[in-house]
């Protein structure tokens, strides 16, 4: 190795370009420069370069470790695709944070499934980022929050409308499979009323009225059964412009009172139907004439 002695005679010595036969004296040196870096700071800048290039590998080994763990590849990360439609993601994702898109689809061969520990949030907004629509899948119930509730068929008829002011079924049949039926609060529109096969129809008001009101008639019709109605109070038939029409084979009043008077009658077994002045109904014991007035006690 080379002494500080030797590296100092080295910078003292100076080199001139002579010609052949010239002979120039040389020049004494007056200063003396040290030139390189020696001692303790080239041993620093030796490890600061090897640190460097240990930084380097680590890095650029995290670096292929990343990319082969995350699945990077030109078209996309892991189960994510980019294509010209957007983004394609394969098997089940789970996302920690809202996400924002304008279209979600499955692909063509399978469903779509939508899946929460909580509950399911779809939030439509406009311009100014206000929420207009909101669905909202809870564990126990499905709520809705907008201007109206719409369900369309595949040809884009509707089916189900809901708003603020009426709910309209655009179905031709609504069917109530309950066993209890339906419970209305409030009045029902509807141009027919109808059980299914085999089944009874029952229309029934526990603590209040039932009334049906039309402005061409109401038909009451069964096919294959008896038509009953039932009323703790009074049962009352009105028309006020035509008639009441009773047209069967048969006309059976068989819990009529019957009439009495001042004496006592020999019965045959056969009764004439009676009528009182407030219109009232009874049976009086039929004779060669017209008993009526003999058992009228029954008016008073």
């Amino acid at each position: 190795m080379r002494t500080s002695e030797d590296t100092e005679q080295m910078v003292r010595e100076q080199y001139t370009t002579t010609t052949p036969g010239t002979s120039l004296e040389r020049p004494k040196n007056e200063y003396v420069y040290k030139i390189g870096i020696y001692g303790w700071r080239k041993r620093c800048l030796y490890l600061f370069v090897l640190l460097l290039l240990i930084i380097l590998v680590v890095n650029f080994s995290l670096t292929i470790w990343i990319l082969k763990v995350m699945w990077f590849s030109p078209t996309g990360m892991g189960h994510l695709r980019v294509t010209k439609e957007g983004l394609r993601l394969e098997g089940e994702s789970e996302f920690l944070f809202p996400l924002y898109a304008k279209e979600i689809h499955s692909r063509v061969d399978s469903s779509l499934l939508l899946q929460s520990t909580h509950n399911v949030t779809v939030n439509a907004r406009n311009s100014n980022g206000e929420v207009t629509g909101r669905l909202n899948v809870g564990p126990k119930m499905v709520e809705f929050h907008g201007q109206q509730f719409q369900i369309n068929s595949k040809d884009g008829k509707p089916l189900f409308t809901v708003d603020e002011n009426e709910v309209v079924i655009g179905t031709d049949k609504l069917r109530v499979t309950g066993p209890e039926g339906a419970l209305f609060e409030h009045s029902v529109e509807t141009p027919l009323v109808k059980a299914e096969a085999f089944k009874q129809l029952r229309l029934e008001s526990p603590t209040r009225s039932l009334s049906m009101d039309a402005p061409r008639g109401i038909n009451i019709k069964a096919q294959a059964g008896n038509i009953e109605a039932l009323s703790q109070m009074d049962i009352k038939l009105h028309s006020s412009d035509g008639v009441l029409l009773l047209d069967a084979e048969t006309v059976r009043l068989p819990k009529l009172p019957e009439g009495t008077r001042g004496g006592s009658g020999i019965s045959q077994g056969l009764y004439e139907i009676c009528v009182c002045p407030d219109g009232k109904l009874y049976l009086s014991v039929a004779g060669v004439g017209s008993t009526c007035h003999e058992y009228s006690r029954v008016c008073q």
